[in-house]
């Protein structure tokens, strides 16, 4: 009688229990249909479906579940094999016979990381990852393992752009890095030491930061700072939003140690995606230039120049003549305070809209001369710049194809380094009176060790640049003036 009592009352809790269960699904359905916010679902969401955020005791945490997922395969491994001469050091041989320090090759093993942005197997990754690459290997999420080719590259924004033979990869849809907002969560995605598809997560801290190079030089103006961990490794991968959206590359850290401290850096993918399409259209980048120099819009500037306080832009002391500015109407003394209508206050947002567009682009520039607003239509100029970086070492640069010069070819003219014209092409190398087969070895006083150094130069050089290096006629050092044209 007890087993069976005991077996009604079972009963009777398993009819209950489905039925309440079946009375919270059924009110759950019918909050949905009255607009209410449904309870999250996990692991069968939609492949379009947005950034949710999830509730636990009443506290709201985003949910990174679906942007991680699903830009983790599109991610790559790259393995890169370089090669670099260097001038072995003396021996007590060398003083008795008078033996030459000739350059040794020493070969090293890099890594960084990639990201597929199309699915017939084009990669964007850094230029800092494959510069001076001999071979380049990518290894997919899936461990599917390629040879990859530089296609090009653009030291300028450090960005450079891989093919692999594959079809029917997995990509990351590209976002607005512009719509990007301060807080706003994000995601870091690569390889950082050699642990494979790593991924954390942080905000995006400032926008528009400036970083100097190891000279000093400020290359890329427009960085997105965020709090996620990047570390060596993770140059080249992606940085995605809530929605699983690519919105930058990663590309630095701020650091003491070399290891992650709390400040990460990458390309907005605005710059990207347009230094991709250059080298992908023409293989080179097409550089457009505004043709000005820009103070930010301080107190201490206002006051200096007669500025209303009321007034937020970016001060042009100077105009360059001819430039594209200038064309325009624009004079010294303005202030910038919009481009194609979206506001400016430093000149790195200035900096980071020329540079998402090419030479020959019409952009509005609004600005305040004499507390007067005036709107003007700017045809942006360019000039010759860096381009397509293969992986045996050549580069087009300023018309021409030059790739470092071998052993052979150093030990022939007794020199240490330097960079050989394989084909002097129809561009300002040409035009200068430069033969096939000069070895540059230096640009404006500086030494050209590859060609790396002379697609840095000659970036950094504003109108003009003074080659020097060996003819190979007779091996006399040659010297050659070549300005940089505007187009």
């Amino acid at each position: 009688m007890m087993k069976r009592n005991g077996f009604f009352i079972i009963l009777i809790s398993v009819v209950l229990s489905a039925a309440a269960s079946f009375a919270v699904v059924k009110c759950a359905g019918d909050s949905a249909q009255k607009g209410d916010s449904p309870m999250p679902v996990y692991g069968g969401r939609a492949a379009d479906a947005p950034a949710v955020n999830i509730d636990i005791e009443g506290r709201s945490f985003p949910d990174f579940t679906f942007a991680a997922e699903n830009s983790v395969e599109a991610v790559v491994y790259v393995k890169v094999l370089k090669r670099e001469n260097k001038s072995r050091e003396a021996t007590i041989l060398d003083y008795f016979f008078g033996v030459p320090q000739y350059a040794q090759p020493r070969e090293s093993v890099n890594s960084g990381s990639g990201v597929i942005l199309y699915d017939n197997g084009y990669i964007v990754t850094n230029n800092h990852v494959v510069e001076g690459a001999v071979d380049v290997a990518v290894t997919l999420n899936n461990n599917r393992q390629y040879k990859a080719e530089v296609v090009g590259a653009d030291p300028v924004t450090d960005i450079a752009l891989l093919k692999i033979d594959a079809s029917g990869l997995p990509v990351i849809p590209m976002g607005d890095s512009d719509s990007l907002r301060l807080g706003e969560w994000v995601l870091a995605i690569g390889s950082p030491y050699n642990l494979r598809s790593t991924i954390t997560a942080g905000i995006v801290s400032a926008k528009g930061r400036s970083l100097p190079d190891m000279s000093g030089e400020f290359k890329i103006e427009s960085f997105i700072q965020t709090d996620a961990a990047v570390n060596p490794g993770n140059s080249g991968g992606a940085l995605v939003n809530a929605n699983g959206e690519l919105v930058g590359v990663n590309t630095a850290i701020a650091s003491n140690t070399g290891s992650y401290t709390g400040y990460s850096f990458a390309v907005p993918v605005t710059i990207v995606k347009k230094i991709v399409n250059d080298i992908m259209e023409y293989g080179s980048v097409r550089r457009a230039m505004l043709g000005v120099s820009m103070l930010e819009l301080t107190g201490e500037v206002a006051k200096e120049f007669g500025i209303d306080d009321d007034i937020s832009g970016v001060y042009l002391p100077e105009v360059m003549k001819d430039g594209s500015a200038d064309r325009a109407g624009i004079r010294p003394g303005d202030v910038i305070t919009a481009i194609d209508g979206v506001k400016v206050t430093k000149p790195t947002q200035v900096q980071e809209k020329i540079n998402s567009h090419r030479p020959d682009d019409n952009i509005n520039i609004s600005v305040v001369r004499d507390g007067k607003q005036m709107s003007f239509s700017v045809q942006l100029l360019g000039r010759e710049t860096d381009a397509a970086v293969g992986t045996q070492g050549k580069v087009k640069v300023l018309g021409a194809i030059v790739e470092d010069a071998s052993e052979a070819q150093l030990k022939k003219y007794d020199i240490k380094s330097g960079v050989v014209v394989v084909s002097v092409g129809e561009g300002s190398l040409m035009k200068a009176g430069i033969p096939e087969g000069f070895i540059i070895t230096y640009v404006n006083q500086t030494r050209i060790e590859s060609t790396q150094d002379l697609l840095s130069v000659v970036s950094g050089s504003q109108r003009s640049v003074l080659v020097e290096g060996i003819n190979p006629s007779d091996g006399s050092v040659s010297y050659y003036a070549i300005g940089l044209n505007k187009k």
